[in-house]
């Protein structure tokens, strides 16, 4: 049988103190040894080249102007050694230079000297009636550091320096010269509040910029779903191009054994093959549209049964746009130009997108759209033109997205052409797109080493 079990030891209350008080010590030592960004400077992500050097000239000027200040201070006022007084006020001021870049690691000096030159000005002669134990020149590059050490450290490590600030000051409070002016406390309390408000825009500034970091991935996003709504639209455009020609392929393999005379059984059964077929991928084409239609145009009456525009309805866009207030020349080919069905289609949304462009953001403006041909006939070129808006005139929107030359782009990308778009010297703009009139050669095959024998 086990013995009975031990009786609990209650831990003193001084054992508790103690290892609480080594406890909070070893946090306030690891936040005062781990530095931040080590060796980054202030301001270093920032474009303009004067603002990433002014914490530099701001880190001189301090260290400069208070060297000769602090060494004249304590050797005339206080009568300390002149030696002394200078190698004191080189190690509290100096280090100023190295906050640019690391801030903690300046703090240790500094606060190092100024702890010595309180212990040092506690037997001084000029110490009566002066302040004690920061001297007025102590306390301004002490909270110069403040500035530095907010703008980079975290709260812990700030909070560490600024109790660490006030038990020093704390310590030296036993010790202070008879007739002189204690000044730990108004370092203290000027130290917390440097430290907050550094630190309160340190933090304001991180906030604008992962604002600007999420503004950035949205506008990412809004582009990538504008893409992919353009090519399902495209995608849905494509169906109803490619639907009427399978059911010219199926009722043409339907209808061959009834249109010609003396097939043979075969020819009659490959015929229904291939009218079989063509059914099949008319009924998988429906079901892929079925996916693609959008919720909001089943909603709306159902799916679409107008059929897709070309080149010959530009004349109704321009009336349209020109009743909307934008004065529109249209210039056509003189012939009707036999066009690939995806080009006919990609040509009128071009235009289409170019006037709403022009609409929201030019009103007023004069506009020419010319649609010609090349000489040889290899192509079809779309231009779209607009000036600069009259002067009472105001856009509708300010700022664009650029999303419709995504959609322009992806259209003409489809149909192996090119797109240039960009601003006029006067004001205006241009939309000027490249379209085949005969469709991209098909890529040859590649010759495997059988096949590259000889014939």
């Amino acid at each position: 049988m086990s013995g009975p079990s031990p009786t609990p030891v209650h831990e003193p209350a001084r054992q508790r103190v103690l290892r609480a008080a080594r406890q909070a010590l070893r946090v306030l030592a690891v936040e005062l040894g781990t530095p931040t960004e080590p060796g980054t400077p202030l301001f270093g992500s920032v474009q303009n080249p004067w603002l990433r050097r002014l914490p530099y000239l701001v880190a001189f000027g301090f260290a400069v102007s208070l060297l000769p200040t602090t060494i004249t201070i304590l050797g005339h006022d206080y009568g300390l050694n002149g030696g002394l007084a200078g190698a004191l006020a080189t190690a509290q001021t100096a280090p100023l230079l190295l906050a640019v870049t690391r801030p903690l690691q300046a703090w240790w000096v500094i606060f190092t000297a100024d702890i010595l030159c309180a212990m040092a000005l506690t037997g001084a002669d000029g110490v009566a009636g002066r302040a004690w134990p920061w001297p007025p020149m102590v306390i301004v590059g002490y909270l110069a550091l403040m500035v530095a050490l907010s703008l980079r450290e975290r709260s812990r490590t700030l909070i560490a320096v600024w109790l660490t600030t006030g038990v020093a000051g704390i310590l030296f409070e036993p010790r202070t010269p008879d007739g002189s002016v204690g000044t730990w406390v108004l370092l203290f309390v000027l130290t917390g509040v440097v430290l907050m408000m550094g630190a309160t825009l340190r933090e304001r500034g991180d906030a604008q910029r992962k604002l600007i970091e999420q503004e950035t991935i949205s506008e990412a996003e809004r582009a990538r779903r504008t893409l992919l709504e353009e090519r399902t639209r495209i995608a849905r455009e494509l169906h109803d191009v490619v639907a009427h020609h399978m059911s010219v392929i199926t009722v043409q393999a339907d209808s061959a054994p009834y249109r010609l005379s003396g097939l043979p059984r075969e020819a009659e059964e490959e015929f229904g093959s291939i009218a079989a077929t063509a059914r099949e991928s008319l009924a998988e084409m429906r079901r892929l549209l079925g996916v693609l239609r959008s919720e909001e145009t089943e909603r709306h009456g159902g799916p679409e049964k107008a059929p897709q525009p070309g080149i010959g309805m530009l004349p109704k866009l321009v009336e349209g746009t020109v009743r909307a207030g934008v004065p529109v020349e249209l210039s056509l080919p003189e012939d009707r130009v036999p066009l690939e069905p995806a080009v006919d289609l990609s040509a009128y949304r071009i235009v289409q997108e170019a006037l709403a462009n022009v609409v929201r953001h030019a009103p007023g403006a004069r506009t020419r759209v010319s649609v010609t041909t090349a000489a040889d006939g290899s192509r079809l070129t779309v231009l779209v033109v607009n000036s600069q808006p009259p002067a009472p005139s105001a856009p509708l929107e300010t700022t664009g997205t650029g999303h419709g030359l995504i959609g322009m782009r992806e259209r003409v990308r489809l149909v192996d052409g090119s797109l240039d778009t960009g601003p006029l010297p006067d004001g205006g703009f241009r939309v000027a797109a490249q379209l085949p009139l005969s469709p991209p050669p098909a890529p040859a095959a590649s010759l495997s080493p059988k096949d590259s024998g000889s014939v």
